[in-house]
């Protein structure tokens, strides 16, 4: 989950700057090549759209993709482009075979110099996650950027689509997509008109956040015939206190915690006996890789998250 930051501290110092410029020559050159052949009409044979309604084009499929968050790692996978990618960041562990690509540093600290070095032709940022200024510069440098920030079930096989088009990988990603969106429709036709549940889902613990219904979350939460708590928060991940918790009351506490194992977060809502979820026993967990990456695996997490708002009913 972000942290806050302040801007100026992912600023590229000017003296780093001119050495990733001087440097790293070779790499540049190749980089503006590709960027000079982008410039020339007719030369264009794939172009998108990314997440921020710019159109990112390439000459040719890119064979040299650095994907810098763990869900642009695994989407690129899906999309039948794992074999293109040569740079990731920290916890991009889906699937196994990323755990061996090198890594460039955090999504909130990429090391450029690094990066530049491994000369990628495409970049895949995280629009919300990564430093602005650093996918700036490496846009300056003639690199291109498709940032990424699916905001709903379309939204996810969409990415895997285009992504597969600018990799070259058009069959692949298509089968992947085609799959999800099936997948989320049938579970969606299972449980959109049982009975409702409300439903807290936990996403960070300090400061406490949840989602709206906006997110991709909430509309997980939605398709299983849940009623999410805070749905109706302006802010995509609201900050609460317990006080707020308490006032909602749901039926349903869902935590995905820090790690794949860890349930702490659920053990601190039991303190609160009158909270109808922990009376009736509805302190619910799902890894979070499952749940709180938008990548083809949100299936399993949301047929997870189903299953334990079938389980509430059930102990109704």
């Amino acid at each position: 989950m972000p942290v806050e930051r302040r801007s100026s501290v992912f600023t590229l110092p000017s003296n780093v700057a001119r050495r990733i410029r001087w440097a790293l020559c070779p790499a540049l050159l190749s980089v503006a090549t590709l960027a000079a052949a982008e410039t020339v009409p007719g030369t264009h044979s794939r172009c998108v759209i990314d997440d921020r309604d710019r159109e990112v084009c390439l000459h040719a499929a890119a064979q040299r993709i650095a994907t810098l968050s763990p869900g642009a790692t695994e989407l690129a996978f899906a999309a039948g482009a794992g074999d293109q990618v040569v740079a990731v960041v920290d916890y991009s562990d889906y699937p196994h075979e990323a755990l061996e690509i090198p890594s460039v540093g955090s999504h909130t600290r990429v090391d450029l110099e690094a990066l530049v070095a491994l000369s990628p032709d495409l970049v895949i940022g995280w629009t919300t996650g990564n430093p602005p200024e650093q996918l700036e510069t490496l846009a300056s440098l003639g690199m291109p950027v498709f940032y990424i920030e699916p905001r709903g079930v379309d939204g996810v096989a969409s990415v895997i689509e285009r992504l597969a088009r600018l990799a070259g990988t058009e069959a692949t990603g298509q089968n992947v997509a085609d799959a999800f969106r099936e997948g989320m429709a049938d579970l969606e036709n299972r449980y959109r008109d049982r009975d409702a549940v409300s439903t807290f889902y936990q996403v960070w613990d300090e400061p406490l956040m949840s989602i709206n219904d906006e997110h991709l979350i909430g509309q997980v939460v939605r398709l299983c015939g849940g009623t999410n708590a805070f749905g109706e928060q302006q802010r995509l991940v609201p900050r609460l206190d317990d006080e707020a918790v308490l006032a909602a009351n749901p039926e349903v506490i869902i935590a995905g915690g820090m790690g794949e194992e860890n349930r702490d977060w659920l053990t601190h809502w039991e303190q609160y006996t009158e909270l109808e979820a922990v009376a009736q026993g509805n302190l619910f967990f799902v890894p979070p890789s499952l749940i709180q990456r938008p990548t083809p695996r949100l299936l399993e997490g949301a047929a997870l998250l189903c299953e334990k708002l079938e389980t509430a009913r059930e102990r109704r």
